[in-house]
């Protein structure tokens, strides 16, 4: 059986001359902002949050307000989450080494996963808190907290905005956006819980409102965890229908079988493929896999794709069964 290994697309172990910063990913995600664009926006993003942090846990003592209080810890979590979503992208455009011949692309991913898990621990924190003030409610100073959750509507809500554009094409900024579209909702939630105090002078409403903040943060978080673990697993990339490349490369003119078939995400915006193709007339050249390479980028948003080819029909390939990995 001759086997003849032929890679092409974008080869980031082997190109040492320039270092490629991708704008793109999934099939359906967005082409039009690389993670180097977002550097500005992490900047930003932790400068205002950190700021609003310090305010909002010093009028959460003074006003004795558990729900300022709480949102001030779980912004705190999204300090944290942000610089590690910015750390996971900056080490994610490292260059190949001979150890790490990907990169460390895989950061990012990292990253994700690492924002969801601290969002849950920040859920526990403030439920916790929340179930035990509601056994023994404590005088809540109503009008400090609708002062200040009202300014950490326009503070998340504006952070939110600078990864809007991101969202749709890398796991690691949705994670971020995510954390600061909850926020400014939950800011929202607790403006209402400081009117309803204020008004009926119910400090019972303050604990309810942070279990609902609870509820709010583990809804935005499962999706975020889910994919995050997924890829981490090396799952086929959720844009991507593994039946359908299947069946794209077997109907290539030539293919008569093909196996060994993995699709595997590499960060949160590249895709990578390997397979193996039985090809009884021979080597089909190098037109045929340019052609392959630009056809798998553009119908399924495979970004680095590496073909075997193999052209004996009668020799079984020790990688042909499925359960062979």
């Amino acid at each position: 059986m001759r086997h003849t290994e032929a890679h092409h697309g974008h080869d980031h172990a082997r190109d040492h001359g320039h270092e490629h910063h991708h704008d793109h990913g999934h099939h359906h995600r967005g082409h039009a902002h690389g993670p180097a664009s977002f550097d500005r926006a992490f900047l930003i993003g932790i400068g205002l949050n950190l700021a609003f942090v310090a305010i909002e846990a010093a009028y959460g003592v003074l006003g004795n307000s558990l729900a300022l209080l709480a949102d001030a810890g779980h912004n705190m979590s999204d300090v944290l989450g942000l610089v590690i979503a910015w750390g996971g992208s900056v080490l994610a455009r490292r260059r190949p080494t001979a150890r790490f011949t990907y990169g460390l692309r895989g950061s990012s991913i990292l990253a994700a996963l690492f924002n969801a898990l601290i969002l849950l621990m920040a859920i526990g924190a403030i439920a916790w808190e929340a179930v035990q003030r509601l056994s023994d409610p404590q005088p809540v100073a109503g009008g400090t907290v609708m002062l200040v959750a009202a300014i950490g509507i326009l503070v998340n809500g504006a952070t939110a905005l600078l990864f809007m554009a991101g969202r749709k094409g890398d796991i690691n900024i949705r994670g971020a956006f995510l954390h600061m579209v909850a926020d400014a909702a939950i800011s929202a939630g607790v403006v209402a819980a400081g009117a309803l105090v204020y008004f009926s002078g119910l400090s019972w409403i303050d604990p309810l409102v942070s279990l609902a903040v609870s509820a709010v943060i583990l809804w935005g978080t499962w999706g975020l965890l889910r994919d995050s673990v997924a890829m981490s697993l090396d799952s086929v990339p959720a844009g991507i229908d593994p039946a359908a490349v299947r069946r794209y490369i077997e109907s290539r003119p030539g293919v008569s079988r093909l196996h060994d078939l993995h699709v595997w995400p590499m960060s949160t915006t590249e895709t990578a493929l390997t397979c193996h193709l039985v090809m009884p007339g021979g080597h089909p050249g190098d037109a045929f896999l340019s052609e392959l390479t630009a056809e798998l980028k553009a119908r399924f948003g495979i970004d680095h794709p590496t073909v075997q080819i193999e052209t004996s029909e009668d020799t079984l390939c020790a990688l042909s069964p499925d359960h062979v990995v």
